[in-house]
């Protein structure tokens, strides 16, 4: 679990800090180092870099040709550099791949606050969060690709977010009514099971 003070620094500070804990703790495992690489839905098993160099010739050997993340938020290494020659050892470094990881975070809750409407209600935040953290892990909501989606401005939705259960992300999202209707939170079931945040995370997929 990554240090309060390092949160609070790094993070993009349009995120609640409570959310960005929930973020970190959701999708990463604490290791600034963490590569992982997924081809054709397959995990592919890679060496455990010692160094930030090391971690970088492991990422550029699969960026152009697989799914990668790396570092403490599972950051999307393939985005913007399908040839990865540009990346930099800066990735790797726990604050910047915070803050690069918060702040495109802050983009996806802001497409998933989207989609439930602008004037949904304050219950609805939980959803939003649990939301918004499966839409990193799979890397797609509603069928689009989050990541290269454009981005509505507005604010990233749940800063006040308060959760005290857990995100199991493991469970599809399960969007239901009319998406052209507004959505009434207050009388949905359950979208993804928030008890699950604050235990041992489990192996993250990867898009």
């Amino acid at each position: 679990m990554l240090e309060a003070a390092l949160i609070e620094k790094c993070a993009d500070p349009s995120l609640d800090l409570n959310v960005v804990q929930e973020f970190v703790h959701a999708v990463g495992n604490g290791d600034p180092l963490a590569v992982t690489v997924k081809v054709g839905g397959k995990m592919i098993l890679v060496e455990k870099a010692a160094t930030p160099e090391e971690a970088l010739a492991i990422t550029r050997r699969y960026v152009g040709r697989a799914i990668v993340r790396v570092g403490v938020t599972s950051y999307p290494a393939h985005l913007g550099d399908r040839s990865g020659m540009d990346l930099s050892p800066v990735i790797f470094d726990a604050c910047d791949n915070l803050r690069l990881g918060t702040t495109m975070f802050a983009k996806v809750m802001r497409v998933v606050a989207a989609w439930y409407g602008r004037n949904a209600s304050s219950e609805a935040l939980p959803y939003v969060l649990a939301d918004s953290i499966y839409a990193w892990v799979s890397g797609e909501f509603e069928g689009k690709d989050v990541f290269q989606a454009e981005d509505p401005g507005g604010l990233a939705g749940p800063q006040a977010v308060l959760l005290h259960g857990k995100t199991n992300i493991d469970d599809p999202p399960m969007p239901s009514g009319d998406e052209d209707q507004p959505r009434d939170i207050t009388s949905a079931d359950m979208r993804i099971d928030l008890s699950g945040i604050g235990s041992p995370t489990p192996s993250v997929p990867v898009r």
